[in-house]
């Protein structure tokens, strides 16, 4: 595998009926980092996306699997997953990231067979230091969504590496991720829904993120059907346009290799 700190989005879509009809995949996102390997939010069909993947992703290239939160769109794959990272349960290791609800809820996604295959379960919390290796990470507060769900900022040598995950725009989203080198954002819609219970980042929330974190490079992903039908390389220029800032959208299969600036004046310490 590529030892190049990088994110490959196996899948990019999002919202119900782009993962039901699967105009994009709806597989997880692989991430590497200070020489750890972790598959963020498996969806459906990140088993066969792995297998498809060139080079193909193999149990042994996974140290981690993170569930942000319990949706059927981030989480179907989940069991399966972990079967292939610990080679069917005959081999214990790797480390799974969920949260509470994910593990203990009322829909609890994690089977209870397939967690005695894993080395280590860490239960997600809210502002929460984790370490896998040489790398760190840590939770910000809850996000506002219809289920326990969290993002994410993890340290790399190349900067601060954040990825915003479903929720509604509320402002401690700027603060909580201010100092980003890269961040990848969840822009589900182009316009805000009508309904409250609709809980997604639209065009205008992901604008005023970018131009408030002012990240080296911003990724849109997790698409849904109005941002299909948008174009969203052509949103991603707009946004670029509009903020003056690299912003780039996410396609199936696409690799991201993370670079660092020219000057270092950026470099945040995310734990303090």
């Amino acid at each position: 595998m590529d030892t190049t700190d990088h994110i490959k989005f196996l899948g990019t879509a999002g919202a119900r009926f782009v993962v039901l009809k699967q105009l994009r995949s709806s597989a997880g996102t692989f991430i590497s980092i200070n020489g750890q390997r972790l598959i963020l939010d498996p969806g459906p069909g990140t088993l066969v996306r792995c297998a498809a993947s060139r080079p193909k992703i193999e149990g042994k290239d996974i140290d981690a699997i993170i569930l942000s939160h319990n949706h059927i769109d981030h989480s179907t794959d989940v069991n399966v997953m972990i079967e292939l990272m610990t080679d069917g349960g005959f081999t214990k290791r790797g480390t799974l990231f969920a949260t509470q609800e994910a593990l203990e809820g009322d829909d609890p996604v994690i089977l209870r067979y397939v967690r005695q295959f894993v080395e280590r379960i860490e239960i997600l919390k809210p502002d929460t230091e984790y370490s896998l290796g040489q790398l760190r990470f840590r939770t910000h507060g809850k996000h506002q969504h219809t289920t326990e769900t969290y993002g994410f900022t993890f340290s790399s040598q190349e900067g601060p590496v954040s990825f915003i995950v479903d929720t509604t725009f509320f402002p401690e989203l700027c603060e909580w991720y201010a100092g980003s080198e890269f961040i990848v954002l969840n822009m589900v819609r182009m316009k805000p829904h009508p309904s409250s219970r609709v809980m997604h980042l639209c065009y205008e929330d992901a604008r005023t993120l970018i131009s408030n974190i002012r990240p080296r490079l911003a990724i849109i992903t997790h698409f849904g059907m109005t941002v299909i039908k948008a174009k969203p390389w052509e949103a991603a220029k707009k946004l670029s346009d509009e903020t003056g800032l690299e912003v780039i959208a996410a396609s199936d299969g696409k690799t991201v290799e993370l670079k660092k600036r020219d000057t270092d004046d950026r470099q945040t310490d995310i734990f303090g």
